[in-house]
């Protein structure tokens, strides 16, 4: 109640902030920069980005239209440097242009042609600025700088969120596409800008910006048709071995892309059409300890082969309506299909289940700039998803934890339809020394979702060895556990959520900037109504008189962020109701004598479940459960440096209350007694976790030249919470106070270097470097000693050597069997090896073919058309590249966390490794030389 009330006195106050700063110098004039961009030959140069900056480095920014013509309002009258950028084009600067109220004359920029340039640049802003998105530790990347990341989709995604660094917060970075949260990651050719972690406390969106990626996608050319093929070639011959995998492993992958794009309609309608086919002949690594038909404990270690393939097309559409008006639609398509899924680590092949995906994407926004002062976008999205997976479920599975999963799939038929829509509009307005933004968001997802996941049944162990005496039939031999899944296979869940949000970025002085917002979030599923997010920040540059660039800024910002409860947690809760679904789960620390354990390897059908009076195990959602939120609050210092060096030392803190996690509230008490009687374990969705994190971020950027630019960061973390996620289960469903431990996240220490070197020969050479310290992981005994039905138990240290059954390893002597009232160890004791990974690329690019001059008319009909023809090299027609990108050069074997199940003949060791940016499991091989040809016209 005090939270609450204390979040309705700060709304409160916000808005009085809000409403007053608004009304402030509301009659103040404001200027417009409005012209048009045209080309040497005078011939209108649209998608061409200009901007305006003023004296202490706020920037304001527009693209040109189907006309060449371009707008920028909201400036205080005053003199701007004006910039303009447009791939193929020079750079254009214009400084002190006069920007008066009323407006002035239209300004013209007149572009001219680059020739042959070999050049990259890693736009972080062009210099200190004080506007609320131009924090100078976020990146902006467009043109020749996307040659820095990985052309495989799903690298390219964890290249992004390692390049954006550690998200602010439990749920890790984000991806935006197009302005939509969650959308597929489209062809690297595709792709017109890369935005990196801008402006963090933005009310717009529902995450802070520290993590967060925006991508947006390319437009069509509306002067004349151009286009790529590319080729992406990786064969097993080309990598080392995988370290994990008893031999070489069969592997290759191919990679076909291309775009199109050119005027469909002159001057006012163009098309951008890109293709991707992606066949991937991967393998799954397995090792694990298995019985042989000996019953012998033997290792089992094999690669298995899983196929994939992916196709996807999609064709945007660019419409100019007239100057003021503009209509983008995008549609795609596509289809993932893969073998032998759910194989590999522990998992035996005879798991293995096949899948199919397709998506289809569209999306719809308009841009009308409504007057001088106000521009409003709307955008609309649907997309939808089917998925069908299938395995061999006829057969029980067999799961000894950390050991080895075997028996059938766990998995039969299931089929998923997925449907989303979403709504946003937001309108944008200047009032004064106001930038004013407000819109809002609906969102809609309906799942409907057929599944028979563990139908047949999975028969639990604790060790290789109690299996070993249960196939022998010794007496008192049988499963530690026992669970099957029966009823209705089929199960649906609709949610809606909606959203609005007020900012306002407020030019106090020329070295000064306040920024206020609040949002307002609301879900269906869950009661948590009171959810408003004020959000605060400012910039200044100390000692800037606003008549030259600052070399000094200032940032701080203070926020409330909600999370959203996920439709797939409340289908789970809905399934296993105990109406719809039935789940029984059966304990041997709590069956007594005779018990459908004792049945194994028989399967035991409802009717001896129901004659042992075996209750069923229902899932819910806490009825009082609150969307979790995060309090975020950093302050920063920018500052200039000789050589073109920008510094930014940036410290986050994060607080989580309301954090998810899983409780089964019907869990044994001392003694045995249930606290809701013998009605079976209920487990619980609920929001009574916790989550704690500081991050001090150093970044550094240098363009040293158009030759060479380095960018790096470093990340100091400490990251401390009492649950890891939903899912997530204390030790003690009844006193979690135990559990409050390192995060998951909890990485300390983070690297990162990349950029872009120039080297003789016409070479470009684009290194990606990444370092961290390992993640926490947790020790376990591997036992179910509470007869809660779940492996959660703890150790204790030993602190004498002399006590049997003592477990020495490199991590401590544990007690697998404490004492009651004995001290266990903590959540997450373990830790797991540090990551390095040297990654680079190298391209080499020969143009040919020339361009034909704008006229080949007499000297007095286009002087300038023949002195391009008579002056200088010529723009060529065709540009052929050809490239290599070396993951993991040095061959260092990064594994992932070590077997933390104290009863797994594989405590303390990895089995798998990690791929080359620091996410995902790595199976191809862990150095790899991937070649790419590339033509362009």
């Amino acid at each position: 109640m005090a939270s609450v009330t204390f979040t309705r006195r700060y709304t409160s106050a916000l808005l009085i902030l809000i409403l007053c700063a608004a009304g402030l110098n509301a009659r103040q004039a404001t200027g417009v920069l409005r012209g048009r961009v045209v080309d040497e030959a005078g011939a209108v140069v649209p998608g061409v980005t200009v901007s305006a900056v003023d004296a202490v480095g706020a920037t304001k920014t527009a693209s040109t239209n189907s006309e060449g013509g371009f707008v920028i309002p909201g400036l205080m009258p005053g003199r701007y440097t004006v910039r303009a950028l447009m791939s193929g084009f020079n750079d254009f600067e214009a400084v002190a242009v006069e920007v008066t109220a009323p407006p002035g004359e239209a300004f013209e920029i007149k572009l001219s042609v680059a020739l042959a340039t070999e050049s990259v640049d890693v736009h972080s802003g062009g210099g200190l600025s004080i506007e609320a998105d131009g924090n100078a530790n976020g990146l902006t990347l467009r043109g020749s700088d996307l040659d820095v990341l990985p052309d495989d989709p799903d690298q390219l995604a964890a290249a992004l969120l390692a390049l954006a660094g550690p998200a602010a917060g439990p749920n890790g970075g984000e991806i935006i596409l197009d302005g939509f949260a969650g959308g597929r990651i489209p062809p690297k050719e595709s792709i017109r800008e890369i935005r990196i972690n801008k402006n963090p406390f933005s009310s717009e969106f529902d995450r802070v910006g520290y993590g967060r990626v925006e991508i947006l996608t390319q437009p069509g050319s509306e002067t004349r048709f151009r286009g790529q093929a590319s080729f992406n070639f990786n064969d097993e011959a080309l990598n080392s071995r995988n370290p994990f995998a008893p031999a070489r492993a069969p592997f290759q992958s191919r990679l076909l892309g291309g775009n199109i794009n050119g005027p469909l309609v002159a001057r006012r309608a163009s098309i951008f059409l890109d293709f991707q086919r992606r066949e991937i002949d991967d393998n799954a690594v397995v090792n694990a300890t298995i019985l042989d038909a000996s019953l012998n404990p033997v290792r089992f270690s094999q690669a298995v082969l899983t196929p994939q393939r992916f196709t996807t097309v999609s064709p945007r559409f660019d419409y100019q309506f007239n100057a003021l008006h503009s209509l983008i639609a995008r549609y795609a398509f596509s289809r993932w299909g893969s073998r032998n899924d759910g194989v590999g680590e522990f998992s035996l092949p005879s798991r293995a289940f096949d899948s199919s995906r397709t998506e289809q994407l569209l999306q719809v926004s308009e841009t009308a700039i409504l007057n001088e002062e106000v521009v409003n976008d709307i955008r609309f999205q649907y997309t939808r998803h089917r998925l069908r997976q299938e395995g061999d479920d006829s057969q029980p599975t067999v799961r000894i934890p950390e050991t080895f999963i075997g028996g059938g799939s766990p998995i039969g038929l299931s089929l998923t339809n997925e449907d989303r829509v979403e709504l946003q509009n937001v309108t944008s307005f200047m009032v004064g020394p106001h930038v004013l933004r407000a819109g809002g968001r609906v969102r809609g997802v309906r799942v409907e979702s057929v599944s028979r996941a563990n139908f047949n049944g999975t028969f639990t162990f604790h060790t290789l060895e109690q299996y070993r005496q249960a196939l022998l039939d010794l007496p008192g031999a049988r499963p530690a556990l026992f669970s099957v899944a029966a009823g209705d296979t089929s199960a649906r869940v609709s949610q809606w959520d909606v959203a609005g949000f007020v900012q306002d970025d407020w030019r106090v002085r020329p070295n000064f900037t306040l920024n206020f917002g609040l949002r307002y979030e609301r879900q269906t599923n869950i009661s948590s109504n009171y959810n408003f997010a004020p959000r605060a920040a400012f910039v200044w540059a100390p000692g800037s008189s606003g008549t030259q660039q600052p070399r000094t800024i200032v940032r701080g910002g203070v926020g409330i962020f909600y999370e959203r409860f996920r439709e797939d947690l409340t289908l789970q809760a809905r399934r296993f109701d105990g109406a719809r679904q039935s789940q029984f789960v059966v304990a041997d620390s709590f069956a007594g004598g005779d018990s459908v354990l004792d049945l194994f390897p028989l399967v035991p059908t409802l009717a001896q479940l129901a004659e042992f009076s075996i209750p069923q195990t229902t899932r819910r959602v806490a009825p009082d459960l609150q969307a979790p939120h995060l309090r975020h609050a950093a302050i920063s210092i920018e500052r200039q440096m000789p050589f073109n060096i920008t510094m930014t030392a940036t410290f986050i803190n994060s607080r989580m209350r309301h954090a998810l996690r899983s409780r089964n509230i019907n869990a044994p008490l001392p003694g045995g007694a249930r606290p809701f009687g013998n009605v079976g374990n209920i487990f619980v969705f609920e929001s009574s976790g916790v989550f704690n994190q500081n991050q001090l971020i150093i970044n550094a950027n240098n363009r040293f030249n158009k030759r060479m630019t380095i960018f790096a960061s470093y990340v100091l973390n400490k990251a401390s919470s009492d649950t890891d996620g939903a899912q997530d289960f204390p030790i003690n469903s009844h006193d979690a106070s135990t559990e409050y431990g390192p995060s998951a996240l909890d990485v300390r220490h983070r690297f990162f270097l990349s950029g872009f070197v120039s080297l003789p020969l016409k070479l470009s050479f684009t290194p990606f470097i990444l370092y961290s310290t390992g993640r926490p992981f947790n020790i376990t005994t591997g036992r179910d000693a509470n007869g809660d039905t779940l492996f959660t138990e703890r150790p204790a240290l030993a602190s004498d050597l002399s006590v049997p059954g003592l477990i020495l390893t490199r991590f401590g002597a544990f007690d697998p069997n404490p004492l009651a009232g004995a001290a266990v160890i903590g959540h997450n004791f373990g830790r797991e090896p540090s990551f390095f990974s040297v990654n680079f690329g190298l391209s080499r690019s020969f143009k040919f073919g020339d361009v034909p001059s704008p006229s080949k008319k007499t000297d007095a009909d286009n002087p300038l058309g023949q002195l391009l023809d008579s002056v200088g090299p010529k723009e060529k027609r065709y540009e052929l590249t050809l490239s290599v990108r070396v993951q993991n050069i040095l061959n260092r074997t990064n594994a992932t966390a070590p077997v933390g199940n104290l009863s797994s003949p594989q405590f303390g060791q990895t089995t798998q490794s990690v791929g080359p940016y620091g996410s995902g499991i790595s199976t191809a091989g862990n150095r790899r030389f991937e070649g790419q040809v590339r033509l362009s016209f």
